[in-house]
């Protein structure tokens, strides 16, 4: 798979990120987060789960076998911070605006790069900082966070950022190490359902008559974003760093405006364009990073 199509694919996967964020609001007027991300996941487990059979059925018993402990071991810690972050996010938008959050979440862009260092000893080239500088910035304007008033959930937020970029890194190991991206997506999907549902259980009252009526929300939230997207991020970073991968997966912040903009009908005002703007040269500056690296 060449780097052009792996951009693609970060890009697409963004993309569904931020428009699933009003599903992911929107979907708990009548269920909890834990009963919302249970729903949710069991729906993109049962969406990819068929492509992998179909596309990865020889190799997914040659590649678990010739490492099944490094196997284990990247599917407990990605599927545990992915549902962390999942449900963090989703219990953090029942105490705090979408500004705050959008602008909280995008610390898992510097956060990449700090736990890569702390975890792997792995440094990134200097030019990835200004890219992240201006990433926080731009989400920054873009979230309205100024005129905002910090609330109980922010706290949240940003602790579920800590488990974004660690799935992240998780994501980008992974690869490196594996190639049956589609079957990984789907045990991950599973694994995040499995989690949801036993502390739902015992958190939350699960009644299906409110999960119905959320369906809509739960479809696309559940499908697109926990199913497909998850898949293509995988794609996505078999030939992206992990570093540049996140400050591309901020631009979810840009396409959750953008919905909210055509869907919802709130303006975009000048501070939310030149954030908008900030972002998207980050992302072109972090990917012309490897260039000035070969040259610096």
């Amino acid at each position: 798979m060449s780097k052009s199509v792996s951009m693609i694919c970060a890009l697409v996967t963004t993309f569904i990120w931020g428009t699933a964020f009003i599903a992911q609001d929107t979907g708990m007027d009548n269920i909890g987060p834990l009963t919302f991300n249970s729903a949710r996941f069991v729906v993109g487990f049962l969406t990819i789960i068929p492509f992998a059979i179909f596309f990865e059925r020889e190799k997914i018993k040659i590649e678990i076998n010739s490492k099944s402990k490094l196997f284990i071991k990247y599917l407990i810690l990605m599927g545990i911070s992915l549902f962390l972050g999942t449900f963090l996010q989703q219990a953090a938008l029942q105490y705090t605006n979408i500004a705050n959050a959008a602008f909280f979440t995008v610390f898992y862009v510097p956060l990449v790069p700090i736990l890569l260092f702390i975890i792997y000893s792995q440094k990134i080239h200097w030019s990835i900082w200004p890219a992240i500088g201006l990433c926080v910035v731009g989400v920054y304007l873009l979230s309205d966070f100024s005129n905002s008033e910090i609330m109980l959930g922010d706290a949240l937020v940003i602790l579920c950022s800590v488990f974004w970029a660690l799935h992240i890194i998780f994501a980008g190991k992974f690869m490196e190490e594996f190639n049956i991206p589609i079957f990984y997506a789907a045990l991950q999907a599973l694994f995040v359902a499995t989690l949801s549902i036993i502390f739902s259980l015992i958190f939350e009252e699960i009644n299906f008559s409110k999960i119905i009526l959320e369906s809509s929300s739960i479809i696309y939230a559940g499908a697109l974003s926990g199913g497909l997207a998850f898949t293509l991020q995988m794609f996505a970073q078999k030939n992206i760093e992990e570093a540049p991968a996140a400050i591309i997966y901020s631009l979810e912040g840009v396409f959750a405006a953008v919905a909210g903009w055509i869907i919802l009908e709130q303006f975009l005002d000048i501070n939310n364009i030149i954030g908008c703007f900030l972002i998207l040269i980050a992302v072109i500056s972090s990917q012309l990073s490897p260039s000035l690296k070969n040259q610096l």
